[in-house]
């Protein structure tokens, strides 16, 4: 069918109604812009997003900006973990001395929170869908995204098969690391295929975690126990499993019966959180980082997985997105209130060279830990043992991790080793 009528009636249009998407429908919302978000799912899912397996650890600066959007007060009380304290081990756990990282010396009282990924998206669009200001339109694919001089184009076919057509200043690409918009826009992206696949599930245990996260790499698995609030029927303490393996070893650990599977969890974590249960699926994802070439152009930016797509052992990918979020926001205020084009070029560099310099240190530095501690060469083991051995003698070193988390730099000399 051809087209119908472009509709003009939008300041932005998102492609993508996944959290980031959502949060920057929710933001432009608040700052008078009107914006219309195109999304694949259809609403049932959106409204009512299934169990995925991942949990999402939150800084405080995420944090502030979810209270800020309105989602964050949306979660119910069972779906929001703390995460006190984190410890890095190297080798088989309690066999080195660990990494500890806290809030101390910074003024908070906790390094952040986990919560459920559905949730989080759940929440998005509970708000977004109420917010006067954002549409958001379901059902739809997108077979067409282009730029002109003047404006974004954005063809779709919706629910019912008709072709559609929008018109807006600006085009965001919102879409996921592996951004079709990003594609259509002649935007590349270098890609990091880790050859390695992620599990992640939730199990009961006996112990209590104390709301500790423990990251444990193996030199074969790599294994991460992160603390969820106690189940909210029976009181049970939860965590969250996520075991990084190679491709053939995660087919071979998700074909292993639950109790079997549960067993190579529990033996890897030493036991130390006593007898543990499996509860629900198990949930795998292919490891591939992503950083796109560039994060705009003239009339188009590149906003959460489809600018920088972030390997998820430092916890950073999310938290990146909602910065994404506040940085466009900013960019596009700052260019409505002086009465510029939200598309210019020059408008949506300040966007991309902000962006840039805030997760370029983050994504080289991640991958650099994840080659550095899945490594089993002697030069590379050497090296991890002194970094995790010399980490009590190196405050700045743990200082500037804590202060990604908390936004807030630690006192040096109360970081305690």
């Amino acid at each position: 069918m051809l087209p119908q009528q472009m509709n003009r009636s939008s300041d932005v249009l998102i492609v993508g109604a996944g959290p980031a998407g959502l949060s920057l429908s929710i933001a432009l919302a608040q700052a008078g812009l009107r914006s219309t978000l195109v999304e694949q799912q259809p609403e049932e899912a959106l409204a009512a997003p299934a169990p995925d397996g991942r949990e999402i650890a939150l800084t405080h600066p995420s944090v502030a900006t979810l209270q800020r959007l309105g989602s964050w007060q949306r979660l119910a009380e069972h779906e929001v973990g703390l995460l006190r304290e984190a410890q890095v081990h190297d080798g088989p756990v309690g066999q080195r001395s660990a990494m500890q990282l806290h809030a101390g010396g910074t003024g908070v009282q906790h390094l952040g929170w986990i919560v459920p990924n559905h949730a989080l998206r759940r929440t998005a669009y509970e708000v977004a869908a109420r917010t006067a200001g954002v549409q958001i339109v379901s059902s739809a694919k997108v077979t067409r995204v282009a730029v002109s001089a003047t404006h974004a184009a954005l063809e779709y076919t919706d629910a019912a098969g008709d072709a559609q057509q929008l018109e807006a200043p600006l085009v965001v690409a919102a879409d996921s690391r592996f951004s079709a918009t990003r594609r259509q826009l002649g935007i590349g992206a270098a890609m990091t295929d880790f050859g390695r696949t992620v599990i992640v599930c939730r199990m009961r245990h006996e112990l209590p975690h104390h709301e500790t996260a423990h990251e444990c790499f193996g030199y074969d698995r790599t294994l991460a126990i992160l603390p969820l609030p106690n189940d909210w029927i029976d009181g049970t303490p939860m965590c969250s499993a996520v075991v990084t393996a190679s491709a053939e070893q995660a087919q071979a650990l998700l074909a292993l019966p639950p109790e079997e599977f549960t067993a190579r969890v529990q033996a890897q974590f030493q036991n130390r959180l006593g007898q543990m249960h499996l509860v629900g699926e198990r949930h795998a994802y292919p490891l591939v980082a992503v950083y796109a070439h560039r994060f705009a152009g003239a009339r188009c930016a590149l906003l959460g997985d489809a600018a920088v797509g972030m390997h998820p052992v430092t916890a950073h990918g999310y938290n990146l997105g909602l910065s994404g979020v506040e940085s466009l926001t900013q960019a596009l205020v700052a260019a409505q209130a002086d009465g510029a084009d939200l598309g210019a070029a020059s408008v949506l560099q300040r966007y991309a060279s902000a962006h840039h310099r805030h997760a370029w240190p983050l994504f080289q530095g991640t991958n650099a830990i994840v080659r550095l501690y899945t490594d089993d060469r002697p030069l590379p083991k050497l090296l991890r043992q002194a970094i995790l051995a010399g980490s009590s003698r190196l405050p700045p070193l743990k200082a500037a991790i804590v202060s990604q988390l908390t936004g807030r730099r630690p006192a040096w000399p109360t970081v305690a080793p």
